[in-house]
């Protein structure tokens, strides 16, 4: 699942603060925003960001621009060394002897979906608590995106719904678990209902890139997995890209040659492809933070204890649901792009903390079964009551390696304000 600020995903906007007069109705909190309103006249609190990347490019900062000039004098500009050097790292970081650079991580999935030759008449298992991307690539090639409700505690697939799916439900192409909010599904059990019912498994790790599984990382667990690098992500470009990693020698070749318009050798043109193709210079940026990423993501989960010890310590658990671990501990680790809490008066809390200053983001507001464009395959609001549940109670808080001690003292205080004020 890709997305614009997590994912959460193209064509986002940071609107500018918002201010409101005392007495004046609270402000309806913005779509997204990396950076929060300022807070009331009669609030003194500090802003605190949803997530603020010029903190972690101020140190990278000589060395970015040095790799950006270096492609620049070079005019080797698509695909090329960089991208080739930086497919080989992933690979070799995920554990997996494929890694193809794309244009996103909607065209990583969509590049990977072409060349399994998913289409119409079949059908896609997945989850409707998702960004948009993870059933619309399935939809653009005319399969039929089917789905089965989430596990309430760790928001993603639920197993046992989807056994029974896979049980009465024909020609299922492909199932695709999304590892939501950077933690792995319960691929253990997923692999096994795939072998059993000879579906490949492929994995949704936009989010998740660093993540571990008891079985390895996620995106190199089952048969192919993708990746998005848009800029919000634990591992961010300059701009948009995105990665699969896979497994299958042949099919590797195939999406290289796919996201080249199809094209092996030069204008000649076996397949009908598109333009997948990643640019060097996200290549370059992208090589340069891989060697960070795993101290990022321990900076994260720090963040995420610090959190629930203080909320612990504030008596808020009664109020607030906090994330929960499937596999803690260790090597097999949640990497949390998001630190999403829930509570029944989600929309009253964000719009206390936004008069706060403090950003924070919805993920996501209506399932995909709910949204428009998805109205044909006949869903109706109940049949997936988990999903919808989520998307009136969840919460995404600030979370980033660079977030401070006492910004994060400050999210708390202000919990404590809403829910002692009830």
């Amino acid at each position: 699942m890709e997305e614009t600020h997590s994912e959460n995903h193209e064509g986002s906007t940071i609107p500018g603060p918002i201010f409101r007069e005392s007495g004046a109705p609270p402000p309806r909190p913005p779509a997204f925003s990396l950076f929060p309103a300022r807070p009331s006249a009669h609030f003194s609190a500090m802003s605190v960001p949803l997530l603020d990347l010029r903190r972690q490019y101020a140190p990278l900062k000589a060395q970015c621009l040095a790799a950006m000039e270096e492609v620049a004098d070079s005019q080797a500009l698509i695909l090329g060394p960089r991208t080739e050097a930086f497919e080989k790292a992933v690979a070799e970081y995920c554990g997996a002897p494929h890694a193809i650079g794309c244009s996103s991580g909607t065209d990583a999935q969509l590049v990977l979906l072409m060349a399994l030759g998913v289409g119409p008449g079949d059908v896609v298992v997945t989850t409707p608590y998702t960004f948009f991307a993870t059933a619309g690539c399935v939809a653009r090639l005319g399969a039929t995106p089917v789905f089965v409700d989430i596990d309430p505690h760790t928001f993603n697939l639920d197993v046992r719904q989807l056994a029974e799916l896979l049980n009465r439900t024909a020609n299922v192409k492909a199932i695709i678990p999304v590892h939501l909010f950077g933690q792995c599904a319960d691929m253990a059990a997923i692999l096994d209902l795939g072998k059993t019912h000879g579906v490949p498994v492929l994995e949704d790790a936009a989010q998740a890139l660093g993540a571990r599984h008891p079985l390895g990382h996620a995106g190199a667990l089952g048969q192919a997995g993708w990746f998005s690098f848009y800029p919000t992500k634990n591992l961010g470009a300059f701009g948009d890209a995105g990665m699969v990693v896979c497994h299958d020698d042949a099919l590797a070749a195939k999406m290289r040659t796919l996201r080249n318009h199809g094209m092996e050798p030069r204008y000649f043109h076996p397949l009908i492809g598109g333009n997948f193709r990643i640019d060097a210079l996200q290549s370059a940026i992208l090589h340069i933070k891989l060697p960070h990423l795993d101290s990022w993501s321990a900076g994260r989960r720090d963040r995420a204890a610090y959190y629930r010890r203080e909320m612990e310590r504030a008596g808020l658990l009664g109020h607030l649901t906090l994330p929960v671990e499937s596999w803690p501990g260790g090597e097999l680790q949640h990497i949390y792009n998001q630190f999403v809490v829930r509570t029944p008066r989600r929309d009253a809390l964000r719009a206390h903390l936004t008069a706060r200053g403090i950003g924070t983001e919805i993920y996501y507001p209506l399932p995909l079964h709910q949204q428009e464009c998805f109205r044909y395959l006949g869903y109706k609001t109940g049949d997936f009551p988990e999903s919808e549940r989520a998307a009136q109670e969840s919460l995404a808080l600030p979370i980033f390696p660079e977030l401070t001690e006492a910004e994060q003292a400050e999210v708390v205080a202000a919990l404590v304000e809403f829910f002692t004020a009830a």
